[in-house]
């Protein structure tokens, strides 16, 4: 991480597909083994500090080590394309979404089969969020509806339906009961998963919105838009605390930004911010100045 974090406090850094990261890096720097997947990759989420877990269209969801690179599991059971990977960090159960419209969890130390299954939903799986301590599933799909979930007995504990809310991405924010949802409605919402009630809508945006993050200390989120030829494709963060409003927006993608994340904050490092976009690039960005201070 040190090369990426000394380039986080210049005005904007571009990491594009081809391996260049703006100067030439040591030789070896990145270690290859052999594939996790052998299709595209779709999703990928922290599982512990060192392990990282990946779902792809070969329909499979492999658990890697951050530090090797190496594949350490793999789990079969899903019949179409990954959709959405997620877990709780520091948790050994896994979740996986599919385009075959179910949901999985799986057991880090257990067999290779699932552990619980949440079918329920219509249409495509596109958005997960799991309680901090894994004992509840947030899910949501493109037949607009976001459900609840008991991870231990597989009941369904709400469902909620909103006219045109084709779900793109669900997040919890850290020690509260609510989760963020983005939509290809165009707008960013709060639910409060207690009641599975919307508690706040943030304004639509003039793009969908595809992907969401919220800061470790639960104060912010992030949303990010889909865009072509330079029009949209901005990352925009927004309050979660009284005021509600938007922060701040992060403008230099020319396509669709796919997704966005809070990056780790060091003891001597500005709040960053990282989003990627298919125009080839991943973007690092001072959180407070958009890159401009």
């Amino acid at each position: 991480m040190g090369k990426l974090q000394s380039k986080i406090s210049f005005h904007t850094t571009k990491y594009r597909a081809e391996g260049s990261v703006g100067q030439t890096g040591p030789a070896g720097a990145s270690q290859q083994h052999s594939p996790a997947h052998t299709d595209a990759v779709t999703s990928v989420a922290a599982l512990k500090p060192d392990l990282c877990v990946s779902g792809g269209k070969d329909k499979n969801v492999a658990v890697s080590s951050w530090r090797s690179g190496a594949a350490l599991r793999r789990f079969i059971g899903h019949e179409r394309e990954v959709t959405k990977v997620t877990s709780a960090l520091d948790s050994s159960r896994v979740f996986s979404a599919s385009r075959d419209k179910t949901v999985m969890m799986w057991e880090l130390h257990g067999t290779a089969g699932p552990s619980q299954h949440f079918p329920g939903h219509d249409l495509v799986v596109t958005g997960l969020a799991v309680s901090p301590d894994a004992s509840q599933l947030c899910t949501g799909s493109r037949d607009n509806t976001v459900c609840k979930w008991d991870t231990e007995t597989g009941e369904c504990l709400g469902r909620a339906a909103i006219s045109r809310n084709l779900v793109t991405h669900l997040c919890w924010v850290p020690g509260e009961p609510y989760v963020i949802q983005t939509s290809e409605d165009k707008t960013t919402r709060v639910w409060d998963s207690r009641e599975l009630q919307v508690a706040h809508t943030f304004p639509a945006k003039q793009h969908i919105q595809t992907c969401c993050d919220v800061s470790q200390d639960g104060r912010y989120c992030l949303s990010s838009s889909s865009g072509s030829a330079g029009h949209g494709a901005e990352a925009t963060l927004w309050d979660l605390r009284q005021t509600k409003g938007r922060v701040c927006e992060y403008k230099g993608h020319f396509q669709t930004t796919t997704s966005c994340v809070f990056l780790p904050r060091g003891p001597a490092l500005a709040p960053s911010i990282a989003t990627s976009s298919s125009d080839s690039t991943v973007k690092v960005w001072d959180q407070d100045t958009a890159g401009r201070g």
